[in-house]
């Protein structure tokens, strides 16, 4: 298939190899200066078009994919995506935020934060499973998005998403800098080279983060089936690691340590499992890989659901060893673990927690260097970013622009920026798109155009409504109130769950599933919703601020760039389009303007 008028396979090895204008701004509204003035003129009745535009399943299948000019390898199993979600997961977040929630914010009662985070992850897990299954590309929640919410929509929450992978890779591989340091005896600004004549927060320069980065890159480039393998290998070893830990932690438990276990309260403990979903992010890289799946139905819901209680339990347990080896007070906030057996007389013990969390921190990195290639690979698609980092190489089956586009960015913010700066932007983001994902799919189960009459569309128009209401309502009351105030949730709470019901009862599912669908629907991705805007409801308000201005940053990009080469690029293709707001194309029908 060609693209853009380039046609045959000599057209497209041509392409692949140039580095062109025509490759980043190909769209007729880019040819010259007087077509982008005029694209700019009608900037508001393109965004409409594409703000009433939604995909539809067969187009991201085929039409979307082709756009790489070659397909990625489907060389990965259940088994590959289990190792890769525990890999993509349990990273630094265990050995790191659970010695400062437990110390500052939860107390023992950290155990209980990882359960609610852990059951809003897994909440979210069931609703990208079933979209995985049935749309398996490499576009995550973007082409799920893109499918049931529209262009835009599904816009914002991707360049939230990989804004998200970049922070948070490049606190990964600064604190990877600092368990290296630990292993080695040293102060990690040992390896740190100190520049004076620049701000404090970005003078501490990190080449081990930049060489640790650019390592993951290769591997990343190279093959997700060698990636995977490395992945594996690492994983096991983590295992045995965090094994180590439960058997010898335990034996030296003191449950007197137990004896005041939620010091801060209730509100500790949501607060606490905000920040805690944190640890929890990861699962989504593992749902861009549903393209190179052999068997989506099967493998996707065992992979992504197999790992994440895998996880969940983990988790739970390292922070129960952990609470019960020291008085909450006592622990270590920084490498709460190591002090801990330091603590009990096993101090040879904080070697081999270091080496499991340079394990951990490393294959994060990989795992959301393919996941974000991905998902980057497939807006490219789009044309929503430049198409020349849409390539897929025909030898390595891998995304290789995209991949060194995102590690760059990744290794820059690295090498600059202190951890403190990184770890202030926490998981406001991936809470966002996971809310946005649960809510396409009651969307995809209850809204079918053509077979939805108006009255049943006005009916989950108004639950929908109500469901959100509520649930911001609920985190707003949450995150200003004090703790002995209540009178609000016996208002929020039942309008949630009659909103809920009244779409399980008068509103008649208009799809069913084609090969694995998520249980007790509308109730589950219902209160996904819930959970997820009630954390988001616990996190400060400079995470909201930082959220706006990148949210500025992308819609400034959107109009200038991204909006009119999207609109172009689906005008050309005939991608398929909703009239009068919510009338939608049926698949296999030829897309017109809308009447």
């Amino acid at each position: 298939m060609g693209v853009d008028g380039v046609t045959g396979d000599e057209g497209v090895r041509r392409r692949g190899c140039s580095c062109t204008k025509d490759d980043f701004l190909p769209e007729e509204s880019f040819k010259s200066w007087g077509n982008y003035v005029q694209a700019l003129k009608e900037t508001p009745s393109r965004f409409m078009d594409r703000m009433l535009t939604r995909s539809l399943d067969s187009t991201e299948l085929h039409e979307i994919k082709a756009r790489s000019h070659h397909e990625m390898k489907k060389s990965l199993s259940w088994w590959d995506l289990i190792w890769f979600g525990i890999g993509a997961v349990i990273g630094a977040g265990i050995f790191v935020l659970t010695g400062l929630q437990a110390k500052e914010v939860a107390g023992p009662a950290v155990v209980l934060s990882y359960v609610v985070s852990g059951v809003s992850a897994m909440l979210s897990v069931f609703c990208y499973t079933e979209f995985a299954v049935e749309i398996p590309v490499a576009g995550g929640s973007f082409a799920y998005l893109r499918v049931e919410l529209g262009d835009f929509m599904a816009f914002i929450a991707a360049g939230n998403i990989l804004l998200e992978y970049v922070i948070g890779g490049a606190a990964v591989a600064r604190s990877w800098t600092s368990y290296f340091a630990t292993l080695c005896n040293h102060d990690p600004d040992d390896f740190r080279i100190i520049v004076h004549s620049m701000p404090k927060d970005y003078g501490q320069l990190d080449p081990i983060a930049v060489v640790v980065i650019s390592v993951i890159c290769v591997l990343a480039v190279l093959s997700t089936k060698g990636s995977s393998r490395f992945n594996y290998i690492a994983s096991i070893f983590h295992v045995v690691v965090i094994l180590f830990i439960l058997i010898a932690g335990f034996t030296k438990a003191d449950t007197k340590n137990y004896s005041d276990f939620a010091p801060f309260g209730v509100r500790g403990i949501f607060k606490s499992s905000a920040v805690l979903f944190f640890a929890y992010v990861g699962f989504d890289a593992v749902s861009t890989m549903a393209e190179e799946t052999k068997n989506p139905g099967r493998d996707i819901p065992i992979g992504l659901v197999g790992s994440m209680v895998i996880t969940t339990a983990a988790y739970c347990l390292l922070a129960v060893a952990l609470c019960l080896m020291q008085p909450y007070a006592q622990i270590n906030k920084d490498a709460p673990f190591s002090v801990a057996f330091e603590a009990v007389g096993m101090s040879w013990a904080k070697y081999i927690v270091a080496a499991g969390a340079l394990k951990g921190m490393t294959t994060v990195l990989l795992v959301s260097a393919v996941g974000q290639a991905r998902y980057l690979t497939h807006i490219a698609r789009t044309h929503m970013m430049p198409p020349w980092l849409a390539q897929v190489h025909p030898k390595t089956g891998t995304p290789i622009n995209a991949t060194i586009v995102m590690l760059t960015a990744t290794a820059i913010i690295g090498f600059f920026t202190d951890l403190g700066i990184l770890a202030d932007l926490l998981s406001i983001s991936t809470l966002f798109i996971f809310t946005l994902v649960a809510l396409a799919l009651v969307v995809r189960r209850y809204y079918v155009s053509g077979e939805t009459t108006t009255a049943d569309r006005n009916k989950l128009i108004t639950c929908i409504v109500l469901i959100l209401s509520s649930s911001i309502a609920t985190a707003t009351y949450w995150g200003l109130s004090d703790d002995n105030d209540w009178i609000a949730y016996v208002i929020t709470v039942p309008i949630w769950f009659l909103a809920t019901l009244a779409l399980h009862v008068f509103v008649p599912k208009a799809r069913n599933p084609k090969l694995w669908g998520v249980p007790l629907v509308p109730w589950l991705p219902s209160a996904s919703i819930a959970i997820n805007i009630f954390l988001l409801g616990s996190i400060d308000g400079a995470s909201f601020i930082r959220f706006g201005i990148w949210t500025v940053v992308l819609l400034l990009y959107y109009f200038f760039f991204g909006l009119h080469a999207s609109y172009d690029t689906a005008k050309e293709s005939g991608e398929n389009k909703i009239g009068e707001g919510w009338k939608k194309v049926e698949e296999g029908v030829v897309s017109s303007e809308a009447k």
